[in-house]
């Protein structure tokens, strides 16, 4: 039998990585442009308060999107330190991001910073009821030319081709890989 301080751990231990699992998916969603998956992590009634915008969930995606395919390749966001205070159905997160953006024209953009969320969790559900987004720094970056030298680079369409929707080949279900670069031709 499960003792009371237990089951608490226990159900802390879930509740933070429902939490941290919304996270992964904001960050899938955006990186993506998958609109649905980024809109499941806000509860309807949510602020973004995302520097330059402050709205609805789906005011936000609007806004992320539409400037997205106007200025950019491709988008990536990282989340690293968390730090999460749990309070019943309300928990308070700080999330450190890194965000990498590769624009049409450079140059390409690094923002560091952290996303402060106020997380509830309705009808068994953890996602985000209000977010402010604190840009730490920004940074112009250059595109470096890899892969150089040594019999490092790739043949065309060598790499696997990562793209802005559900055709992108972390949706594929199994995985499916190309050749191995070092079997016969």
């Amino acid at each position: 039998m499960i003792d009371d301080a237990l089951e608490k751990k226990l159900r802390e231990l879930v509740d933070r990585q429902e939490i941290w699992e919304v996270l992964l998916r904001y960050g899938r969603g955006v990186d993506r442009l998958d609109r649905e998956l980024l809109r499941s992590c806000y509860h309807d009634d949510a602020i973004d308060d995302h520097h330059v915008f402050a709205g609805s969930p789906d005011g936000f995606i609007d806004w992320a999107f539409e400037d997205a395919r106007a200025t950019t390749v491709s988008y990536h966001h990282g989340v690293n330190n968390h730090s999460c205070e749990l309070d019943g159905d309300d928990a308070h997160t700080e999330t450190y991001y890194t965000y990498i953006g590769r624009n049409k024209q450079p140059p390409h953009l690094l923002s560091i910073g952290r996303y402060l969320d106020h997380f509830q969790r309705r009808d068994g559900v953890w996602k985000i009821a209000n977010r402010v987004c604190v840009i730490e720094e920004l940074f112009e970056l250059t595109a470096y030319p890899y892969p150089v030298g040594e019999g490092r680079e790739y043949a065309e369409g060598a790499r696997a081709p990562a793209t802005r929707d559900r055709n992108d080949p972390s949706y594929q279900r199994p995985i499916r890989p190309r050749r191995p670069i070092d079997s016969p031709r």
